[in-house]
């Protein structure tokens, strides 16, 4: 990356393109330069593909990855283009860059975050739903809403899902998981899905790193959920074996959270001898089995070409403009790879009216689809994928992982404080190249704290004008003194804060 493509200006161009949607002019660029796919603002900021990932564009997306863009390219921060989609919630570009074979494991620089903690933080719950497609295969999801708690009869099953729970259950600097993310802001869809897909309930936060923790180390979803106030949320975790009795290392209950932040709702349910019934939770209407295999055939035989192989192709009945290239496993009805992909990645029926649970309805019968398979004549067409150097993910199949289901799970570690939390048990955040600084107590001891849903939208949005209408001379002063700070920002320290503001405010600034 770099600006050593002989002109920075045409450069520039395509940046601008990227961010204001000219596909027109992105396309006169690369067929006059076909380098300037991998053009990079001045510093290495970002790339025109981050630009185009967080503004949604998703035809330049796939225009800038077919001219040689590396898919898994980053940013000053080390976040990828999936990153930037699943924060702003662009799922059909989330589709773009899996067809391309992104590295959706992939963390950023600053905080150990991956895709999953910037779709839950926001409620991108379609984003969660591909994010995590090539680990859930195409078959019966027959333990999605059970809990395997030690049964030997479920040890093959727990084989088989360690990389999807691994994944989920990756934890970010300071032991945030998205659970945790989504928990706090009442986003009750992604919570139920990263439960369906195994996320550990009683996983704990830690001491060390540079992520704010306002609520304290070694605090559960369950304390992250009594703190953003969704009723639905904490009833679906205490289901699901999220334990009231679990203490953080301040030594604080759920219940002592929601007392703290004024959710004074939630205390006939987090009641450590509560004796309210909790209601039964089917499984989540965002899990869509058939993903993994519709997502395989279109990378083989590609989806950008819209035009039949031959006159005697049998026309979608669906989009009536394409070949039908693949069928539904039971109902055998045919379908070409995008509607079926469309289908498969916006489907949300009610889960209870689907046998399997995860199944997606056929458009012309209703038969719940479990896999698609491709159709026999068909003509493989790969796509031209650019190599790239991986670079490091912080750690995220550290060996010590395999006992972290089993310590945290564990009664021991509910009941204790500071010394349940381990540094042995969790992965730090080794490969980050900035080093940990002070993090400021929570402040929200002089009042309740504000409501995630809603009074924490506001103080996102009343930030940056704040920062835009203050000096650089006055930034540089109050740069050393620590800001008040509220629940909404507890995921990140100052230092990675400042550095992410700065990727953030050139990809949303408008071109004079």
């Amino acid at each position: 990356m770099g600006n050593s493509f002989g002109c920075s200006a045409s450069g520039e161009r395509l940046v601008s393109a990227a961010r204001d949607g000219d596909f027109v002019e992105a396309r006169m660029l690369l067929d006059c330069n076909p380098c300037l796919a991998k053009y990079s603002t001045f510093g290495g900021l970002n790339s025109p593909l981050h630009f185009a990932a967080a503004k949604g564009h998703n035809e330049i997306v796939g225009l800038l990855l077919e001219n040689g863009a590396d898919v898994n390219s980053r940013n000053y921060c080390g976040q990828t283009a999936l990153m930037q989609a699943c924060r702003y919630g662009h799922w059909e570009v989330v589709q773009t860059l899996l067809l391309f074979r992104c590295n959706v494991t992939r963390a950023d620089y600053l905080s150990g975050r991956t895709a999953l903690h910037f779709a839950a933080v926001n409620g991108h719950v379609r984003c969660l739903r591909l994010a995590v497609a090539d680990f859930i295969p195409s078959a019966p999801f027959e333990s999605v809403n059970t809990q395997t708690n030690g049964d030997s009869s479920n040890t093959k099953s727990k084989h088989e899902q360690s990389g999807l729970s691994k994944f989920v259950n990756k934890a970010a600097d300071g032991g945030i998981t998205a659970l945790h993310m989504a928990a706090l802001n009442g986003y009750y869809d992604c919570v139920q899905l990263l439960l369906d897909l195994h996320a550990d309930v009683s996983t704990v936060t830690f001491h060390y790193g540079t992520s704010m923790d306002l609520i304290g180390a070694g605090s559960t979803p369950l304390h992250y959920a009594a703190c953003g106030g969704n009723l639905k949320c904490c009833q679906i975790l205490v289901a699901r074996g999220a334990s009231c009795l679990a203490l953080n290392c301040n030594g604080w209950l759920p219940l002592d959270i929601a007392r703290m932040c004024g959710r004074h709702w939630l205390e006939p349910l987090l009641s450590p001898n509560s004796d309210l019934t909790i209601p039964m939770f089917p499984p989540s209407n965002y899990l869509s089995l058939p993903l993994m295999s519709v997502l395989n055939i279109a990378r083989e035989y590609g989806l950008l070409s819209s035009a039949t192989n031959s006159d005697e192709a049998e026309i979608c009945a669906v989009c009536l403009e394409r070949a039908c290239t693949l069928a539904a496993e039971g109902c055998g009805h045919e379908l070409c790879i995008r509607c079926a992909l469309y289908i498969c990645s916006t489907s949300n029926i009610p889960s209870e009216l689907l046998v399997p649970p995860g199944s997606i309805p056929c458009p012309f019968c209703r038969h719940g689809i479990v896999a698609f398979v491709k159709l026999p004549g068909s003509s493989a067409k790969e796509i031209n994928l650019p190599l790239s150097l991986s670079l490091c993910t912080p750690c995220m199949l550290h060996h010590r992982e395999q006992d972290r289901s089993e310590s945290v799970g564990s009664p021991d570690v509910r009941k204790t404080r500071s010394d349940s939390v381990s540094s042995d048990i969790f992965c730090p955040v080794t490969c980050s190249p900035f080093p940990s600084v002070t993090i400021p107590l929570c402040t929200c001891n002089d009042g309740p704290c504000p409501n995630s849903d809603s009074r924490g939208s506001e103080t996102q949005e009343a930030s940056p004008r704040r920062s835009q209408s203050t000096s650089n001379e006055q930034e540089k002063i109050d740069g050393m003194r620590l800001e008040k700070t509220t629940c909404t920002s507890m995921f990140w320290g100052r230092r990675s804060c400042s550095r992410e503001h700065q990727c953030n405010a050139e990809i949303n600034a408008r071109m004079a």
